[in-house]
């Protein structure tokens, strides 16, 4: 359940509902929508307004995400829990609103967890019939849902904070975000948040080969399978940016941290 609503979030909320990187079907834009819906953060159309005005105002006094001009716990969590961005306007994800299936799960976006954690304790019934198993229906409810949760949410906050305080900077954006390697691993490639916010139209966000991107590999998979189509490149003109302040920096002897 982690795998599946992390892939969700990074694939679907974040590359496909935000940034419009590639394209899809309506029915397989719902499928992920809803499975997106599950974990726990909110919907479609206000997961994809709220991380649209986090670019347009990245670390500057109106980016509620910001660990540089908010506090650390705020921008990791905090701005999640105040009134003002829990009904956060949608008008910046506009073109979404012709959806009606996704303006319903905007609406009723409780209805998605709910099933799942139902689901997840009929699952945990069903397999107490097996005793040897050695599970039952409440640890499939806390583990399968509960804590694979709140493990979901902090690889998605991370982003939020720690990728704009702990990595390494290759290009020079107007904000502090950062490329780090660990935070890309356990966010199928979201770590390489500088990379992202150079070029966030790319549906890869690991720039190059030695940067690892799950998230990208998956959806090359399903591109593949004909489910999803036209995902966005990495301009030549970027790609070769980045090659020549790498090469710079290694000529410099310095590591690229800001």
């Amino acid at each position: 359940m982690l795998f599946l609503r992390t892939f969700a979030i990074t694939g679907f909320y974040h590359r496909y509902f935000s940034h419009r990187s590639f394209k899809t079907s309506r029915w397989f834009q719902f499928a992920w929508a809803f499975i997106g819906n599950m974990s726990v953060q909110k919907g479609p159309i206000w997961w994809a307004a709220h991380h649209r005005h986090h670019h347009l105002h990245s670390d500057d006094e109106y980016d509620v995400h910001s660990p540089i001009t908010h506090s650390f716990l705020y921008s990791h969590m905090g701005w999640f829990m105040t009134d003002e961005n829990f009904y956060f306007s949608r008008d910046g994800a506009g073109e979404l609103l012709k959806f009606p299936e996704l303006k319903f799960l905007d609406r009723f976006d409780y209805l998605a967890p709910v099933i799942l954690g139902v689901c997840m304790f009929l699952l945990g019934f069903f397999l107490e019939q097996w005793p040897a198993l050695g599970t039952n229906r409440w640890q499939m409810l806390v583990w399968g849902f509960v804590v694979s949760t709140l493990i979901c949410y902090h690889f998605t906050y991370s982003i939020n904070s720690l990728a704009h305080v702990f990595g390494k900077r290759r290009f020079n954006t107007k904000d502090e975000s950062r490329n780090n390697w660990f935070l890309a691993l356990i966010t199928f490639g979201e770590g390489w948040h500088n990379n992202h916010h150079r070029y966030q139209s790319s549906v890869r966000q690991g720039f190059y080969w030695w940067e690892f991107d799950i998230t990208y590999y998956i959806l090359v998979l399903m591109s593949w399978c004909g489910l999803v189509w036209d995902l966005t490149p990495v301009p030549e003109k970027i790609l070769n940016e980045g090659k020549m302040l790498d090469a710079e920096r290694k000529a410099a002897g310095t590591s690229a941290d800001a």
